[in-house]
């Protein structure tokens, strides 16, 4: 999978959230939110169709997403986890649980989705 570009990932977001929405509204929305212009967003999106992320539809151009917020999610951890702990998930929780002060519940819901994960 292509990576996605911080501004690829603003665009996807409104995508996820509420397709299918037209490219019109994505620009709207991203005009008022942080000042994009029509242009920039059209080209963003025409990145996103190019990497075959987002399908077009006609009439109005209307965006659906091709790949799951989850597959997305999934593939920017992996590569986070490679590039800054060499692959290994252990050194990965073992740097995030250093630094965060997680409450029982948070632990205990860790504990479970690890306990699940192996199953």
């Amino acid at each position: 999978m292509e990576k996605l570009f911080d501004s690829e990932l603003k665009v996807m977001d409104i995508i996820w959230e509420r397709e299918p929405i037209t490219a019109k509204e994505i620009s709207q929305i991203l005009m008022s939110s942080i000042g994009w212009n029509k242009n920039t967003t059209y080209t963003i999106i025409k990145k996103l169709i190019d990497k075959q992320i987002v399908e077009r539809k006609e009439p109005n151009f209307v965006c659906i997403s091709l790949i799951k917020k989850t597959e997305i999610q999934r593939a920017e951890t992996n590569t986070l986890i490679d590039k800054l702990y060499n692959g290994s998930k252990k050194m990965f929780f073992a740097a995030f649980l250093q630094n965060e002060k997680l409450t029982k519940e948070e632990m205990d819901e860790l504990k479970r989705l690890i306990d699940k994960s192996g199953e």
